[in-house]
């Protein structure tokens, strides 16, 4: 049974800002994809290697006005319905995506197909549409056609406090907008979810303090690895151990989502969660952390 997935963002910036980073090709390159045409009100699409069956473009654009943004696009076989909408709230912004034809958290966690990795597409679009509009570097962008997966986001504070904010459960669950439970040593547990709620935890492996942690689930290892330089932190960030041929996309994207939220936990000093409420069907409770 498919379902519709809605994923909420704040931002400072104002909603005429969001319009135009969301209506505007050469902004859309630049935070979502590697082609785009916006032809507003009769065109509005995008492919490329950081969309999902971005060979080309699949989108169909419905409605826009001053608030929202509506397309269907054909995706994983479906012809799903997307809406983007931007009001005012709070001094800022409040941006919302709903898409239909979600298959559910459990799906999403297995990666059973390409539409199982709509929840995550969207999590790292989101991140970086908020850097993007409020002036700063976006952190990575997903890229579909790899089969290499790594990469190094420089983060704007020493390694000491980088590293601890890798290890120390609270303020992992701060940033990465999910409770997390930490081991930190070799042989430790790691559990999304916290360890009430996972059977089966990873396995943290290779851990130097400040320096370097892998985690392993079923020999598929997500490791980090620091290196300070001027007060800066260049993290390394690498996914392996998969299925020769069967990237796990959906937990590159989500990877990525976080890393983005750990360099604004970092980089702000008024740093606050973009996150606003999520509705994603499947998601077991208190997964999430509330805001």
């Amino acid at each position: 049974m498919s379902e519709t997935v809605v994923l909420r963002v704040r931002t400072a910036a104002a909603p005429e800002r969001v319009r135009r980073a969301l209506t505007d090709a050469a902004e859309l390159r630049v935070w979502l994809t590697e082609h785009a045409e916006a032809d507003l009100p009769d065109r509005w699409r995008f492919w490329g290697r950081h969309t999902p069956e971005g060979d080309e473009p699949r989108q169909v654009l419905e409605h826009v006005d001053d608030s929202s943004l509506a397309f269907r696009w054909t995706i994983g076989g479906e012809e799903t319905s997307v809406e983007l909408r931007w009001a005012a709230e709070d001094g800022g912004t409040l941006v919302s995506v709903s898409q239909s034809h979600f298959p559910g958290w459990a799906e999403a966690v297995a990666e059973t197909g390409v539409l199982a990795w709509l929840y995550t597409f969207w999590t790292i679009s989101l991140a970086n549409l908020v850097d993007h509009v409020e002036g700063r570097p976006i952190t990575a962008r997903i890229d579909y056609t790899t089969h290499e997966m790594r990469v190094d986001v420089v983060v704007d504070a020493p390694a000491e406090a980088v590293g601890r904010s890798l290890v120390d459960p609270g303020q992992y669950s701060r940033w990465f907008g999910a409770k997390v439970d930490i081991e930190p040593w070799d042989g430790g547990r790691f559990a999304m979810g916290g360890f009430d709620a996972d059977d089966d935890p990873g396995r943290v492996v290779g851990y130097e303090p400040g320096r370097r942690m892998g985690i392993e689930w079923d020999g598929l290892v997500a490791g980090w690895e620091l290196a300070e330089s001027g007060g800066r932190t260049r993290l390394t960030f690498v996914q392996s151990g998969f299925v020769e041929g069967r990237p796990p996309y959906g937990a590159w994207a989500g990877w990525l989502a976080g890393l983005a939220g750990l360099r604004r936990f970092h980089e702000l000093p008024d740093w606050r969660p973009i996150w606003v409420e999520s509705d994603v069907p499947g998601l077991p409770e208190d997964v999430l952390v509330e805001r």
